[in-house]
């Protein structure tokens, strides 16, 4: 599904280890993946700007939100806001399971 060259760009927010970071290549991007995949969050599909994406609910709040650029019917690149101020301010469409 991802691309060799995927790239992942992730807003985590002003906290101190938080702060704007960015993956590239499918092993790295795969391996934080499965790192996030540990929190025990709920994905539930959503629309993020009009295209495909997800939220992530823990504890019954979104714990991030999540966009997908793909061509070729694989994954170049994903762009994840976890910044909590930020998600409280967004007008999220979660889409039916």
């Amino acid at each position: 599904m991802l691309r060799p060259d995927v790239v992942l760009r992730a807003d985590l927010g002003p906290l101190p280890a938080g702060g704007s970071r960015e993956l590239r290549g499918k092993a790295a991007v795969a391996g934080q993946a499965l790192t996030y995949a540990r929190l025990g969050l709920h994905l539930q599909p959503a629309l993020v700007n009009g295209a495909a994406g997800g939220v992530s609910i823990r504890d019954g709040e979104p714990f991030s939100v999540g966009g997908f650029t793909v061509r070729g019917g694989k994954i170049v690149a994903i762009d994840i806001l976890a910044d909590p101020e930020r998600l409280r301010r967004l007008d999220l469409t979660i889409l039916a399971d």
